[in-house]
């Protein structure tokens, strides 16, 4: 499978991304980087540090500089919860440098990758979708030639930056419209809230970093600013995100990795609210079929989520 991944490279796009270089016949062609959880000069830092760590670097997995802020309004991160620098202010002394980032820029490569093999990538859209909007923007073919796109981003329900916004879509609502409305291939939605809801025991968790690898060694370094975050959010709030381990990104990943990942799902229309007061960012689920379109996403229900464990499992071996 050729995969090509769109990140803001904090700690869950690592485990997605490690979780697809663990699986034999998935083929990365590109790894675009855009700004999100970091600012875009880290994020490009991490998914090197990511491919070094996974002794892929030198196999030429090719990672290109994207966009540096939304198409309007602030710019937000997540240094919070990831670290300011994106993986969990955990620094490496040998980190590959930004030489070995593309000339080329993402939302070129995102047109060139997609025309150069029509009908066989899976686009893993794990960030802030404003590469993806330049993208179609500039060439709007690129969705049809799309075998499939994978988010997560969005929620159904409630937020977790904003009263009524997910991350992913807060931090860009206007691409974000862009994407759910103009990318008219398969589309597959893991949401904020489908995440929560298919969170995996601490315990697993503890077994899945103990593993005698540098991998999981590494995963652990860049892990612990995120695992004491969500622990102090547990006692303090009581969060139903904090009561289980949630690698956001994975689950887009795995459905990408594993068609029979996925077991339940909604297919319904959807987009994104751009002017509400307490609910720009937030996206719109057209149960009743009033905004009359004919595409239709999936968003995702309910996983295997023992599949889920073997392929988190395999991605520190």
């Amino acid at each position: 499978k050729k995969l090509l991944v769109d990140v803001d490279c904090g700690v869950d796009d690592a485990q997605a991304i490690m979780m697809a270089l663990a699986v034999p016949d998935v083929e990365i062609l590109g790894v675009t980087c855009v700004h999100g959880n970091t600012c875009v000069e880290n994020v490009c830092k991490n998914v090197l540090r990511v491919l070094k760590f996974c002794g892929r670097l030198e196999l030429q997995i090719p990672v290109y500089k994207g966009v540096s802020k939304p198409l309007l309004g602030f710019v937000l991160d997540a240094g919070h919860f990831h670290g300011e620098d994106g993986l969990g202010n955990a620094p490496d002394p040998d980190a590959p440098g930004l030489d070995l980032v593309q000339k080329e820029g993402a939302v070129s490569a995102i047109i060139r990758i997609i025309n150069e093999n029509p009908g066989e990538v899976s686009l893993v859209a794990t960030a802030p979708l404003t590469n993806l909007a330049m993208a179609v923007k500039l060439d709007p073919t690129i969705p049809q030639k799309l075998k499939g796109l994978y988010i997560m981003g969005g929620n159904v329900d409630r937020g977790n930056t904003t009263i009524c916004g997910e991350f992913n879509f807060a931090a860009d609502p206007e691409a974000a419209y862009i994407v759910l409305n103009e990318y008219l291939c398969p589309t597959y939605i893991a949401s904020w809230e489908f995440t929560c809801h298919s969170k995996l025991p601490w315990e697993f968790c503890d077994d899945w970093l103990a593993q005698d690898t540098d991998k999981a060694r590494f995963m652990k370094k860049i892990f612990k600013h995120s695992m004491d975050s969500c622990y102090s959010e547990r006692i303090e709030k009581e969060l139903v995100a904090g009561q289980g381990f949630i690698s956001c990104d994975s689950y887009a990943m795995a459905a990408a990795i594993d068609d029979a990942f996925i077991l339940e799902s909604d297919y319904k229309a959807v987009t994104v609210e751009l002017t509400g007061t307490h609910s720009r960012g937030m996206m719109i689920v057209d149960h009743l079929e009033i905004l009359n379109k004919t595409h239709k996403a999936c968003i995702m229900r309910k996983v295997d989520l023992e599949k889920f464990k073997k392929l988190l499992t395999n991605s520190l071996k």
